[in-house]
């Protein structure tokens, strides 16, 4: 019952900001001494051309804002004269989606639609925000008429709701009454909906319309006698984005695109890996030719996976660096951005979950050189670590002593690398052990100077970059062949999955 509420919730656009929200502020435009911009008349239909009038103000400069993903955006800016009359103009159009006028005083007022030809007027006074006049935008009529239905079908909706929850567990009769008039007035909104986007199909309300709407969630049906339950999630996952074009920058400037596709990789999407890229591969590839879309997208899910929430799921930025900016696409980003976005994919490509683990052959305590491969053991738990580090002298004491407590007896083995710089050999380190009595099993291992010079000369890549070792502790598990199964977990993630493991 509660679903069509948070349709006409979504519907009414103003919902998603106040009088009171703020903008990004901005210096005023001058031009010489005077704080009036001259902007350049456009005379033909290739620009915008938008009157406002927006009473009390005068001469004062108010503002153009729009959506912009989850933020907003300051797009242009009118002066208005001593009649409170001024013109948003210039000789090329803006993105259309949904717009909103803003104060003197950067605080939002209303919203427009911006359409396709961007030459209509605005009539507003701020003593009555609901009475609005905008004339000349067919998608501004389409939406007044919309809104004025919606809000008359939405306040009947919600009496209709709240007297169905009172009457259910009471009079049933009479609610079952309320739920077929609750179900008619839905089809009535439904119906009207479908209408504008039969009869206007390119217009920006159908686009919008199109963009909210969620697939219904069918019932579960039985095939073969038996019940497919995985057939709900298949198909509102199959038809989650029906006619949602990627490569239509208007969804950018609208505020419930990103959390719609926010939410598809959250509930539809699962967590590995590959799915994710195969997702997001598909959508890159459709939105290519979005002059906005497609670097807003890239841009989002660069940042989204290059530090994830989850284990493993660097992985999708390695794949994007690897089918997207290794191809070209350093061209939307600046200097530092393409330097961090290089130097990071580097960083993580050797160490991939199911990668086996890059050759480590370091100096032990006897000078001798060591190799982790060396090591025969179910599990390998390889600790990169500074003695002098604060937090590796509270973190460290703790692997030894589930070591010693459980790992231990689990045929974990401990493969310790001194990162310190400064260390040409392993004192430091070895003090600290044995003032915190650490098991004899560790093996301790270090990198000299000598060994650090010849690989940098060689232009070969050092243990920091083949582990991703730029903060310590840095720890990574290992199975018996050396590949790569768990890293920069907590040790209770760790413990957690050498128990799961050994119980496979």
């Amino acid at each position: 019952m509660m679903k069509y509420l948070v349709l006409v919730c979504l519907m009414a656009f103003t919902s998603f900001c106040s009088n009171a929200q703020a903008i990004k502020k901005l210096p005023p435009k001058t031009n010489g001494n005077s704080t009036i911009e001259k902007k350049p008349v456009n005379t033909t239909n290739t620009g915008r051309n938008i009157a406002i009038t927006l009473k009390p103000y005068k001469k004062k400069w108010v503002y153009l804002g729009s959506y912009f993903g989850k933020g907003k955006t300051l797009s242009d800016s009118a002066f208005l004269d001593e009649n409170s009359k001024g013109f948003f103009k210039g000789n090329s159009k803006l993105t259309a989606g949904i717009y909103f006028v803003v104060s003197p005083n950067y605080s939002i007022l209303f919203e427009v639609l911006m359409d396709d030809k961007q030459q209509f007027s605005i009539v507003a006074d701020t003593l009555n925000l609901q009475e609005v006049s905008i004339t000349g935008s067919l998608d501004n009529d389409l939406f007044k008429d919309y809104s004025q239905f919606s809000a008359i079908k939405g306040k009947a909706l919600t009496e209709m709701n709240e007297a169905f929850t009172k009457l259910q567990n009471t009079n049933k009769v009479e609610a079952e009454k309320l739920r077929k008039d609750i179900q008619k007035a839905n089809q009535e909104l439904q119906s009207y909906r479908q209408n504008i986007i039969q009869k206007y199909p390119k217009s920006l309300l159908t686009t919008l319309f199109n963009t909210m709407k969620q697939p219904e969630t069918p019932a579960i049906p039985i095939v073969n006698g038996k019940a497919d339950s995985s057939y709900p999630y298949r198909y509102v996952k199959d038809h989650y984005w029906d006619d949602v074009a990627f490569n239509d920058d208007r969804l950018l400037r609208t505020p419930f695109f990103e959390p719609k596709l926010d939410n598809y990789f959250k509930y539809y999407v699962p967590a590995d890996p590959d799915s994710i890229f195969s997702e997001i591969k598909y959508m890159l590839l459709y939105a290519r030719t979005g002059k906005e879309m497609y670097p807003y997208l890239l841009t989002k899910f660069t940042n989204k996976y290059i530090n994830p929430e989850f284990m493993g799921q660097d992985k999708v930025f390695v794949k994007l660096f690897e089918e997207f900016y290794a191809k070209g696409d350093t061209i939307y980003l600046n200097a530092a951005s393409r330097k961090t976005i290089v130097e990071r994919a580097y960083s993580l490509m050797a160490n991939q979950i199911g990668n086996p683990a890059p050759i480590l052959e370091l100096t032990g305590e006897d000078g001798k050189q060591k190799s982790l491969y060396d090591i025969k053991g179910k599990f390998t738990l390889v600790v990169f670590w500074d003695p002098s580090c604060g937090h590796c002298k509270e973190e460290i004491p703790r692997v030894d002593s589930i070591y010693k407590a459980k790992w231990k007896s689990l045929d974990v083995k401990l493969f310790s690398v001194n990162v310190s710089i400064a260390a040409n050999t392993n004192e430091d380190l070895k003090k600290f052990v044995e003032e915190k009595k650490f098991s004899a099993d560790w093996l301790y291992t270090h990198q000299t100077k000598a060994a650090r010079d010849a690989e940098q000369k060689a232009g070969l890549p050092n243990f920091r970059q083949l582990y991703d070792v730029f903060k310590t502790p840095t720890l990574y598990l290992l199975d018996e062949k050396k590949q790569i199964i768990a890293k920069q977990l907590t040790l209770e993630q760790f413990d957690d999955l050498i128990t799961a493991k050994l119980k496979k």
